[in-house]
């Protein structure tokens, strides 16, 4: 047997031994949590977003100002002041590249988010915007007076592509309830173009989301897959607090479903092949 001084040498030393082999390990650093999109975030953004369009657009650099305006309105959290300043820059664009349509639409959405809306004398008198922005609104006028529906100057729309615009106009104005009616009235009475249904299911997702029901929201993400397989947000979009996670969560989930089923049909004219040499 070993002596006792003996055995307490090599406690000693095996201790000394594992303090050895700690300090050798190398020190993992707790990771600092990811910082979290806030929407007082997102107004920041928004905010500068909408200032750097509105110098763009005085410099004249209209395709810059466009992209900028574009995005401090898709992330939802403008004050109504700011949305139809943005909508009124956008009209002013639209209308100099000759997209009235567009221009039109850009000036009855600034109307919609504030009745209050008006343009400067010097702006109502532009020889381009100024006969498409009275115009716009005598029709906004004459249609309140007579407690008609908000119609789309295309008369080519069907019922339901006009029901699409006044839901995103509800959208806008922030009436998410209502919105969210609209919006499956549009998509139950028919919409034509793929993409006026994405748009529809993807603001209906919006509304969804904006009002707490995540579950419904992912639900309706995932169905715009199997209209459009190559759906994505915009960044802006994406990152709104949201639904940022839910719809990560949703494209991910569709993006499985898709490549289970591409895997499927694959094996399937595999076997239709190799059936036909037999």
């Amino acid at each position: 047997m070993r002596s006792r001084p003996a055995a307490r040498s090599l406690l000693v030393a095996a201790a000394l031994a594992l303090a050895a082999c700690e300090q050798l390990q190398p020190t993992v650093k707790p990771q600092a949590p990811a910082p979290q999109i806030t929407e007082d975030v997102l107004r920041a953004r928004a905010t500068e977003q909408l200032a750097q369009g509105a110098q763009q657009y005085n410099a004249g650099d209209y395709e810059h100002a466009e992209k900028n305006l574009s995005s401090a309105l898709d992330h939802g959290v403008l004050s109504k002041a700011d949305q139809s300043r943005a909508r009124k820059l956008l009209a002013f664009i639209y209308c100099v590249s000759n997209r009235e349509t567009q221009c039109r639409d850009e000036f009855r959405k600034a109307f919609e988010i504030n009745p209050n809306f008006s343009l400067t004398a010097a702006e109502d008198g532009h020889p381009i915007w100024g006969p498409v922005y009275r115009d716009v609104r005598t029709q906004l006028i004459a249609e309140r007076e007579a407690g008609t529906q908000v119609r789309t100057p295309a008369e080519s729309q069907g019922k339901g592509e006009q029901i699409l615009a006044q839901g995103l106009l509800k959208y806008d104005s922030g009436e998410f309830v209502e919105a969210h009616r609209l919006l499956e009235s549009a998509l139950k009475e028919g919409l034509k173009a793929k993409p006026d249904q994405v748009r529809a299911m993807k603001y209906l997702a919006f509304t969804l989301c904006l009002q707490g029901k995540y579950p419904l929201c992912r639900q309706e993400f995932i169905k715009i897959y199997d209209v459009d397989p190559e759906f994505d947000l915009s960044p802006a979009e994406a990152g709104h607090p949201s639904w940022t996670h839910t719809f990560a969560g949703a494209k991910a989930t569709a993006k499985r479903a898709l490549a289970a089923k591409s895997a499927k049909e694959a094996r399937e004219r595999a076997r239709a092949e190799k059936a036909k040499k037999n």
